[in-house]
């Protein structure tokens, strides 16, 4: 039997570096996809910067739909959801991704089962950057963090994302705003400008009763394309899915340096 770790190609094809022996895994028929990304049945505008719009990412992403799984079943850790995750990471490993994403923070209710099930890094929820997060802080400095549904933040959900002292976090719901709203009812529509004000909003509310926060997470996949803005508001560093993500596509797609010197 093929070792798939052995056949799995790293390294871009450059000029000068185009001569040799290059092997695809029996099955793959696509390439060039860093970073798969389990996405989540929704009927809501995905626009720039959400998770699951292509146009987000300066590099391609395989998206991939779990069947079956919609937003009650991820929000309340449905224990027959993981079967089908696995399978679903398994199939974007074997079209060539490198490492696999979710595209709803609350996927992190499986994050470890389905990390141990994979022979490739997994980021299944942008609460596994709070660990990170928490290293370029004062020691007394919080996060803040902005939620779709901060009673589905359960104490199980921050284990399996690693995140071991959960007082560090402040969190804000955003899931009954009246734009915010459309999102967790599937409405299929809603204010964009909107929308924006109320996280900007609920960031400032957030960092005004707060003094000691010293960073913001945008939790929820949906709230990336106003990053920007809320940076903006608050002037403190911004961590979303994308920039984890990103994170992930540069460990794994590793680009030769060159230039003058």
């Amino acid at each position: 039997m093929q070792d798939d770790k052995k056949l799995r190609e790293y390294g871009y094809l450059t000029p000068g570096n185009d001569n040799k022996m290059i092997h695809m895994r029996k099955g793959q028929y696509v390439a060039g996809y860093s970073i798969g990304i389990m996405h989540l049945e929704v009927w809501y505008p995905i626009i720039p910067g959400n998770v699951a719009n292509a146009t987000t990412y300066d590099f391609p992403v395989r998206l991939k739909l779990v069947p079956n799984l919609d937003t009650p079943r991820l929000h309340s850790a449905d224990p027959t959801v993981l079967d089908d995750l696995i399978k679903v990471a398994k199939e974007l490993e074997a079209e060539g991704c490198r490492a696999i994403a979710g595209a709803c923070g609350f996927f992190g209710h499986f994050h470890k089962q389905v990390a141990e099930a994979m022979d490739i890094p997994v980021c299944l929820s942008s609460l596994v950057q709070v660990s990170w997060i928490r290293t370029t802080l004062k020691p007394n400095q919080k996060i803040g963090v902005l939620t779709a549904n901060a009673s589905a933040i359960t104490p199980e959900l921050l284990k399996n994302c690693y995140i071991d002292d959960p007082d560090i976090l402040v969190i804000r719901d955003l899931r009954h705003e009246p734009q915010f709203s459309a999102i967790m009812e599937d409405r299929g529509y809603f204010d964009n400008g909107i929308l924006r004000n109320e996280v900007v909003h609920a960031a400032e509310e957030l960092v005004k009763e707060n003094p000691d926060i010293g960073a913001i997470l945008l939790e929820c996949s949906d709230t990336p394309p106003y990053a920007s803005n809320v940076q903006r508001a608050v002037k403190l560093p911004v961590y979303d899915f994308i920039t984890m993500i990103k994170w992930l596509h540069n460990a794994v797609t590793q680009k030769p340096y060159q230039g003058f010197i």
